[in-house]
């Protein structure tokens, strides 16, 4: 006492004052939450075991606290802050989550801040950003509303509810094999469409591929609607028409049933000789192919050939060389003329023959038994007539066409 004796009050009344100081600035930095925290309001539908003290998290972790919960009206008002150091989403959303039936709950605070805008400090959430647990006391009062609309006074009032368990019960009754294989069945049926899901999609990807192209072809697709619509109309027009024509030819496709029918030996007959036709063709084909190519060559022939004055076929005798080659050579002759016909092979043989054996006189070619041929080549043991040179202008004229141009057969 002797020590507080010696100060003065001034020093006393300072140092009051100063303590007083110290403790109001605590007290108002504790309430304002200091520099290093950040407010923020939100308003709930309600509010059940959220106190003041209550944490703020975000993904389960604590950044906050709650400092008030007040009544506004038909919401409550809960007033929390957090460590600014934590930056929240500018359209962040407050949740309160429920751990277990009983017990306390927090405040969450979501999504997680990526990127962006910042929620500012003093910022408020309205009802529409924050949501509350489904209560314990919600699920009884549904499970009762339920229980009522299914009961005597609702679904059930005249028994339907009460029918139907029982067609139920007599439906499935003695089906448990079969239920149990459908439902086996459905699940190896999505076991299969997981399987195949790259081919599902795949299919699906095509599809919308398929969509795409008529979207870009939308034109184009009308227009073919619009024909085909045309196409149906002139159809619908002329229905009568096309009616009849199908009775016509279902009666004629009747007849000709009726014909083949009828006619099937004579058929089968007429199809077997016109097979045989047929391969005589194919195997003559290059001989068809020649006739092809030497017909119109004849048949021109044939035209110039024609007199139409006289009414004839006009050729080139070549009578000078004729007479000439009987008198050089009489037996070639012959046989030339007669070689276009027929093979004279032996007819120029007995030819021979007829003219006689011996050595023939020169230049009768081997037919001196035969008179001279009428004075043609001079007798045998006479001298010819004499006859003027022959002029050599005849060797020159062109052969005797005798096939008349391939008609009458070409010679092999």
């Amino acid at each position: 006492m002797a020590a507080f004796g010696k100060v003065g009050p001034g020093l006393l009344r300072a140092l009051a004052l100063a303590v007083v100081g110290v403790i109001v600035i605590a007290a108002v930095m504790t309430l304002r939450g200091g520099p290093d925290q950040k407010t923020l309001v939100a308003s709930f539908p309600r509010t059940v075991s959220i106190y003041e003290g209550s944490d703020v998290r975000v993904l389960g972790v604590p950044v906050g606290t709650v400092d008030t919960v007040e009544p506004a009206g038909t919401t409550v008002k809960v007033t929390m802050s957090y460590d600014s150091s934590v930056k929240i989403p500018a359209d962040a959303k407050a949740a309160i989550i429920a751990p277990s039936v009983v017990g306390d709950r927090y405040v969450q605070l979501t999504p997680v801040y990526e990127k962006g805008a910042v929620l500012q400090d003093g910022a408020s959430l309205p009802e529409s950003d924050t949501g509350v647990p489904l209560e314990l006391d919600q699920i009884y009062q549904s499970l009762d509303d339920i229980a009522v609309a299914l009961g005597p006074d609702g679904a059930n009032k005249e028994g339907a509810l009460t029918r139907l368990l029982r067609s139920t019960a007599a439906n499935f009754g003695g089906q448990g094999e079969q239920f149990k294989e459908t439902i086996h069945n459905l699940a190896r049926f999505t076991s299969t469409l997981d399987n195949n899901k790259e081919a599902l999609f795949g299919a699906a990807s095509q599809i919308e591929r398929f969509v795409n192209a008529l979207k870009q072809n939308d034109q184009t697709v009308r227009d073919f609607n619009d024909s085909l619509a045309s196409a149906s109309g002139v159809l619908a027009s002329e229905r009568g028409d096309l009616a009849a024509a199908l009775h016509n030819l279902g009666v004629a496709t009747g007849d000709v049933a009726t014909f083949v029918r009828e006619n099937r030996a004579s058929l089968s007959s007429n199809i077997k000789g016109l097979v045989q036709l047929t391969a005589i063709l194919v195997k003559q084909r290059a001989a068809l192919g020649e006739t092809l190519t030497d017909a119109p060559v004849a048949l021109s022939n044939l035209y110039h050939t024609y007199n139409p004055r006289t009414g004839t076929l006009d050729t080139r005798s070549n009578f000078n060389y004729n007479t000439g080659a009987l008198q050089s050579d009489p037996l070639g002759t012959l046989c030339s003329l007669i070689s276009p016909v027929q093979a004279t092979h032996e007819i120029c043989s007995q030819i021979k023959k007829g003219a006689g054996a011996g050595t023939s006189a020169p230049g009768t070619g081997g037919l001196s038994g035969l008179g001279g041929l009428g004075g043609l080549t001079g007798g045998a043991g006479r001298a010819a007539p004499a006859r003027g040179p022959i002029s050599k202008d005849v060797v020159t004229i062109e052969p005797i066409d005798t096939t008349l141009a391939g008609i009458l057969g070409r010679q092999r």
